[in-house]
């Protein structure tokens, strides 16, 4: 086989696959509907494994639609390998200047102006976004002020609950569900049954051993509940509703609504309270954020009930909870998982 044989043969396996790219993961994409567009995902959670979960997400947008991917990971600057307790340092945030689509996923972050600077950038010039979990809660400015109304309790009047409640719709209230007692299942919002998003999905399809966050009825603005977060007595999908209060209204777990940055450009959000890297073993839920990240880019057209939403590659994420994160690995590591 001639060397120029044997790059025919290879080329389409390395253009699916992941480079590392100091300080993240690129993965660029194969043919699909995404081709073009630049996906950045921010990682930065200490418990419920989200360093796990993009890096997951974004081999599923880049190998099965064709999106490029950056994923960006808290890095301990000591040794250069993935630290969620290190709050303050997620490195190559520059990638957003050139992103299409934000995904977070961060908890509780202080992160220094020169970093934090990017994500306002980003947010304030009316692109679109995509929050996870921990994302109502994504900073905690202690040490740097400067952008310190994003700060998760926030009191500010015209900024209250900070990122999370201004832009995403809510901010880190309490436990709904029994934290790794009670798991959710979805219930699609009565009248959303058309809806882009949940094109493919009905009611019972997602599911997720999280449990539901409690937030304020009704969500801010022009929000848009999608899918409901039935509290199930156990961890299995399979296990019956709670009865009484919990279940009664249902919490909100998926919604959009709109984000009038300072410029006067309104961008499409999406949030979900699920989405620990277990919660993507559910093919609902996998769906679910496939189908936001493409309404979000204004691409719900491309949006196909029978999309592939396959996992790539060996993916065994581990139980969420405080610590449990895999030690010494660097960004590289995860390129050819």
């Amino acid at each position: 086989m001639t060397t120029l044989t044997r790059l025919a043969v290879w080329f389409p396996l390395l253009v699916a696959g992941a480079l590392a790219a100091a300080p993240g993961l690129i993965f660029e994409g194969a043919g699909g509907p995404g081709k073009g567009r630049h996906i950045v995902l921010v990682s930065g959670d200490e418990e419920y494994r989200s360093e796990e979960a993009l890096p997951q997400l974004a081999r599923i947008l880049a190998r099965h639609h064709g999106f490029k991917c950056t994923v960006l990971f808290a890095i301990d600057p000591a040794d250069g390998t993935i630290n969620p307790n290190r709050r303050d340092n997620i490195p190559g945030l520059e990638a957003l200047a050139q992103a299409d689509l934000m995904v977070i996923f961060t908890r509780f972050r202080d992160l220094p102006d020169d970093q934090m600077k990017h994500i306002v950038d980003y947010v304030e010039s009316g692109r679109p976004m995509v929050g996870l979990r921990t994302a109502t809660h994504a900073f905690d400015f202690k040490t740097y002020q400067t952008y310190r109304k994003y700060t998760w309790n926030n009191k500010e009047a015209d900024w209250e609950g900070g990122f999370g409640r201004q832009v995403l719709g809510e901010t880190w209230i309490r436990h709904h569900g029994k934290h790794a007692v009670q798991s959710t299942r979805g219930i699609v919002v009565k009248g959303q049954e058309n809806h882009p998003i949940l094109r493919g999905l009905g009611d019972g399809d997602i599911w997720g051993p999280t449990d539901v966050y409690q937030v304020r009825l009704p969500l801010p603005g022009d929000s848009q509940p999608l899918v409901l977060g039935q509290v199930l007595e156990g961890m299995q999908p399979s296990d019956p509703p709670v009865a009484g209060p919990q279940n009664e209204p249902m919490m909100p777990v998926a919604w959009t609504r709109t984000y009038t940055a300072a410029r006067g450009r309104a961008a499409r959000v999406f949030t979900t309270t699920m989405g620990s890297s277990q919660d993507l073993l559910n093919q609902g839920f996998r769906r679910l954020l496939v189908n936001a990240c493409y309404w979000a880019l204004k691409m719900e057209k491309s949006i196909s009930a029978r999309s592939s939403v396959g996992l790539v590659g060996s993916f065994e994420p581990r139980p969420f909870k405080f610590g449990g994160f895999a030690k010494g690995l660097k960004p590289e590591d995860l390129a050819d998982r």
